[in-house]
Order: structure tokens, then sequence, then C-alpha cells
């Protein structure tokens, strides 16, 4: 790497060349705006509801979500900071997570507000809260997808050097799944049909699924 933080341009096999921004994340990007989330997008959303013990309700997305294993089917978000969420989780071992929709996108929008513990998002949204299962907190009715969650762990994430990050990861298993009929098509559930929404970089992008971006590609034998 050149002292400007510029990397020379190098061919591929296929002929194509890149002229590289490099930086260090440790000294910083020197960008307007951390590419980082940028890159790594779209992102699924965990919209996550829970519930303390005194029953206050919460819902809240997270772009930092998704799946990491199938079966058993276990899910993650991280939390910066200690926020309502996590401290609902921990003491509650419960979560759901709710599919963002495009037709929700708004509502999941309101419910990131910095509220006081005790304000309901559901109420500050909107949003019908529905009793769950498994001791779960509510799910939002009009979401056409949940999963009720049972806590597995609760990581402290650290840096390379061992220094907590100030995040959190939250892992759960889905023990029952809501699925809205219309979304499943010959024994198969159709993801563009959801219509879910992502977050992208920058401070307010989002995408959503389109069927021209549907394509098809099997694994090698």
């Amino acid at each position: 790497m050149t002292p400007s933080g510029e990397a020379p341009a190098v061919a591929s096999r296929t002929g194509e060349q890149h002229d590289f921004h490099c930086y260090e994340p440790a000294r910083g990007h020197g960008l307007k705006h951390n590419p980082m989330q940028s890159i790594i997008a779209p992102r699924p959303i965990g919209w996550i509801s829970s519930a303390s013990l005194a029953g206050h309700n919460n819902l809240a997305p997270y772009s930092f979500f998704n799946m990491l294993r199938g079966d058993p089917p276990l899910i993650g978000f991280s939390s910066g900071g200690r926020k309502d969420s996590l401290r609902n989780i921990e003491e509650t071992g419960r979560f759901v997570w709710n599919l963002a929709t495009r037709p929700l996108a708004t509502a999941m929008n309101i419910s990131s507000s910095v509220v006081p513990r005790d304000v309901d998002e559901f109420t500050l949204s909107g949003l019908t809260p529905m009793p769950s299962s498994f001791g779960a907190p509510a799910y939002v009715a009009e979401s056409p997808v949940s999963f009720d969650c049972v806590l597995t762990q609760i990581v402290d994430l650290r840096d390379r050097n061992g220094r907590p990050s100030g995040s959190y990861l939250v892992i759960g298993e889905a023990v029952y799944v809501r699925i809205a009929r219309h979304l499943i098509v010959d024994g198969i559930y159709e993801t563009l049909k959801g219509d879910p929404i992502m977050r992208a970089g920058g401070v307010s992008e989002y995408f959503h699924l389109t069927a021209d971006g549907h394509f098809h590609m099997h694994r090698p034998d």
C-alpha cells in the first residue's frame, strides 16, 4: 500500500482493473460515511419484540442481524450498547423476530425511536401486539412472518486485542414459526411475495426485493 492509502491498480485474470481506496479501520476510513455498512449490504432486519419482567413491551429494529444456522434454527442480532431489547431478553430469555416488509417500513422506522423503557413502541408505531407461544413476548400482528425465540447465548463482542467492543450478539433458537399462508406456493415459501426490506449503507438507505433481481444458480456437484 502506498503512503497515501491508495493501492496500485492490478490486472486480474479476467482483465479487470481496480483502483483501490485502502485504509486500516482503526485509523479511520477517510470518507464521508463508514463504507462497511454499505459494503456488507443489503442486510436483513432484526425487528425484535421483547418485554421486561414488569411487562413493558419493546419493539426495535436491528440492522446487524442474520440467520446463523438452519437446524436448529438459530438467529442472532447485535445490540450496540445495553439497549432495552438486550436487557429484556436477559431478564426473560425470550424474544420474537418479526419480518419487516415494505408496507410496514414506516412503522418499523418509528419503532427505532429512542424512548424511555416504559414506552410501548407497538403503540408508538400504530402496530398490534399479539400473544405469542412458549412464554415469548408479543409479536407484530401486521407482520406476515414471525419467530418466537428462546435465548441460547449472549456474546460480549471483543476486538482482536480482547477489548470489549460495546456490542453484544444475542442468539436465540426459533421454537415457533408463523407464516402467512399466501406466502406459501406449492409448499414453498416465496421470499419475493413477502416483500422484505433490508438495510443498506448511509443514514437512510434501504432496499426491497424485486423480480428483476431474482436469479438461480446451483452449487457445483
